[in-house]
């Protein structure tokens, strides 16, 4: 296994992964684990293209990026597991849902859609980053992650992300990018099973409530959420996002059926 990934809580507690955004590590879910880490075995990895998770030799998609998750889960033992990913991750999650329902219990996806941009604008903003780096890109990221109240308020935390982002490589970055330029489950949402909870930001510009609105409507066992946040929900509201999330994880946990 040649992800990069890191492992919280005690050994015999549920499993739980957690799949970050596009541009960030899992660091970005530093404000989760003391309260995760209550009730879980936390699996945090770094994505493919970001950290020290190597690009393979060929172009990735969502799909390989889901395999990624099912042979990390494999590499473990572990049959079956909770998964919450954002944005990417999120998209990530979907996959998992339609693809590998059997290898999980319930899913958390946020500020996610069946399909997220337009494919021009990923391969444009591929050709940019490869052409002149990652500054561009993270030079804008603080007002498509964070309304500017909680810009003013957390400025560190915000510094903190931007300037991951501009060390994300700029390959690793592009080859994501290519990949959501391909994603679209649009048509696979009616058949995603497990139960899910669909977290949405209610100043999301990137993936707005409606995309989330639409994937809790139209997934046969899923629930939404709408938290007072833009696109990082799990940072600027981390509180809110815990308790859900822990509480949506063990509503089930103890006459939870398995096909």
């Amino acid at each position: 296994m040649d992800l990069e990934y890191r492992l919280d809580g005690a050994k015999d507690a549920p499993l739980l992964v957690l799949s970050n955004s596009l541009g960030t590590t899992w660091e970005m879910w530093e404000r989760q684990i003391p309260a995760l880490t209550r009730h879980f075995r936390v699996l945090r990895y770094n994505t493919r293209g970001h950290g020290r998770s190597p690009l393979p030799a060929h172009p990735i998609s969502l799909a390989s990026l889901g395999r990624d998750v099912i042979s990390l889960l494999d590499n473990l033992g572990a049959e079956r597991a909770y998964f919450c990913g954002i944005s990417l991750g999120g998209m990530t999650g979907l996959w998992l849902n339609r693809y590998a329902p059997r290898r999980f219990h319930r899913l958390a996806v946020a500020n996610t859609a069946a399909r997220i941009g337009e494919t021009a604008g990923w391969l444009q903003r591929a050709d940019a980053v490869r052409a002149g780096g990652m500054a561009t890109v993270a030079a804008t990221a603080a007002d498509r992650w964070f309304t500017p109240a909680f810009q003013r308020a957390h400025p560190g935390v915000v510094d903190s992300l931007v300037s991951g982002l501009a060390q994300t490589p700029a390959e690793g970055y592009a080859a994501c990018c290519e990949a959501l330029a391909r994603a679209d489950l649009r048509d696979e949402v009616p058949a995603m099973p497990r139960p899910m909870l669909v977290i949405a930001g209610e100043e999301d510009p990137v993936t707005t409530p409606r995309d989330g609105e639409a994937l809790a409507a139209g997934a046969p066992h899923a629930r939404y959420l709408a938290l007072p946040a833009s696109h990082l929900s799990n940072i600027a509201c981390a509180e809110a996002f815990n308790q859900h999330l822990i509480s949506f994880f063990t509503a089930g946990a103890d006459h939870e059926h398995h096909d």
